[in-house]
């Protein structure tokens, strides 16, 4: 089994990391590092700040076997993993508006007739909004802290999976959500890699870009 030590290498981060299909199963990420991998993964870009980001940290045995009945295909990563991660955009991320700009106040970052100027423009807009321009912004900005985690993971040594082969219409309500409001994005394990894991051809700059 390769040991990974934290890192601030970034090249050994972006071009380390891979996606993992099976995991060390006696390797535990504990609840306070889980957390601090989550509140730097956050630090990805939102928009308007909202963070319509929600997760559910899947670490026990019964959660784990609960999410292999709805990964069928993504058994083997599941078990195994440390945990697995389910990532949800929050329809209704606008409730936190008032916290989020509230705080920026308080700590500096904005000045108060910045904070009201913006809450009475955006807040009512995205009160407002139709189903589907709020799941185009909720699953961009979900996608962003996505890659993100699996980056902040590598640089604690770990190493991840982004899984989107599951039962979407039934994962929020197995883990006590409202599948109204929680939209599915996507299912990150986590965990120590029994091996480097296999290396993938990636498309030259030449073919997927357009220089004007």
């Amino acid at each position: 089994m390769l040991k990974y030590q934290k890192t601030n290498d970034f090249n050994e981060i972006v071009y380390g990391r891979r996606s993992i299909k099976v995991y060390d199963p006696s390797v535990k990420i504990s609840r306070e590092e889980m957390t601090e991998i989550i509140a730097q993964a956050s630090k990805a870009p939102s928009s308007i700040n909202f963070q319509p980001w929600r997760f559910v940290v899947i670490d026990s045995e019964e959660g784990k076997a609960k999410l292999a009945t709805l990964a069928q295909f993504n058994k083997d990563k599941v078990l195994s993993s440390s945990a697995v991660i389910a990532v949800f955009g929050d329809r209704n991320n606008f409730d936190y508006a008032e916290e989020i700009f509230s705080k920026a106040v308080q700590l500096g970052y904005m000045p108060q007739e910045v904070k009201e100027a913006q809450l009475n423009y955006f807040k009512p807009l995205y009160e407002n909004m139709s189903d589907e321009k709020m799941k185009d912004i909720v699953m961009l900005d979900a996608g962003l802290v996505s890659m993100q985690l699996m980056l902040v993971a590598r640089s604690f040594g770990y190493d991840t999976n982004p899984i989107g082969g599951y039962e979407k219409d039934k994962i929020a309500e197995a883990y006590g959500l409202d599948k109204e409001r929680y939209i599915p994005i996507m299912l990150i394990s986590i965990g120590k890699a029994i091996n480097e894991g296999y290396q993938s051809y990636r498309l030259p700059v030449d073919t997927t870009t357009i220089w004007k």
